[in-house]
């Protein structure tokens, strides 16, 4: 507003354009926002896209999120920021009427543990793991085919995100020819259950 203004455009008609009272306005240019309050925003900011990006995390994972973006911050303050925004996993905080907690959404279970395959490409199984490493953890997610028995398609991050599953998953696709009518199936849980056995939801593979 104020390079507009410095061009000629009053400041009470780029208000008026901008639906915003005046007062406000000058309010806001005698009180400027402090450095803690800018550093706060770009927190928030941070937290809120690796909440976007992966809604199922619970606020020490968007902590590590954000620490990777190069925003460095506590776990408490994470969670404070969280907290005041109600960015919470998608698993952890809703709840039913009855005061239980909702679980996430999945498909039907489809498989009723009979994990065997009379050909390749009818049943895929999957999961993911945690590796420790002198550089850090390491976190693999890999698909494996019942009726061969062999590794399909995998993918390696350093952080246990939907992407890592989505690009296993995607690996998996790749190299087999024919995979529409394939159930893919893995436990209930999520990353934000800070489980590393733990993986993604149950999917059908119609590519």
């Amino acid at each position: 507003m104020s390079e507009l203004a410095a061009d000629g455009v009053p400041v009470a008609v780029t208000c008026r354009v901008l639906n915003i009272a005046r007062q406000p306005y000058y309010r806001w240019r005698a009180r400027p926002v402090t450095e803690t309050e800018l550093e706060h925003a770009h927190r928030a900011n941070a937290l809120f896209d690796a909440h976007r990006d992966d809604p199922e995390f619970g606020y020490r994972f968007l902590a590590d999120e954000a620490r990777g973006a190069g925003l460095s911050m506590a776990d408490r303050t994470a969670w404070r920021i969280c907290s005041s925004m109600g960015w919470w996993s998608a698993f952890g905080k809703k709840r039913g009427r009855n005061g239980r907690k909702t679980g996430p959404p999945v498909h039907d279970d489809l498989v009723r543990r009979d994990f065997t395959a009379a050909a390749p490409n009818q049943l895929w199984l999957a999961d993911i793991t945690e590796h420790r490493s002198t550089e850090g953890k390491l976190y693999l997610c890999a698909v494996k085919d019942v009726c061969s028995n062999r590794i399909v398609g995998y993918s390696i991050d350093s952080r246990m995100t939907s992407r890592l599953a989505v690009a296993a998953l995607t690996n998996a696709v790749a190299r087999r020819d024919e995979v529409a009518g394939c159930v893919v199936h893995t436990d209930r849980g999520s990353q934000a259950s800070f489980d590393p056995g733990s993986s993604f939801a149950r999917w059908f593979v119609t590519a």
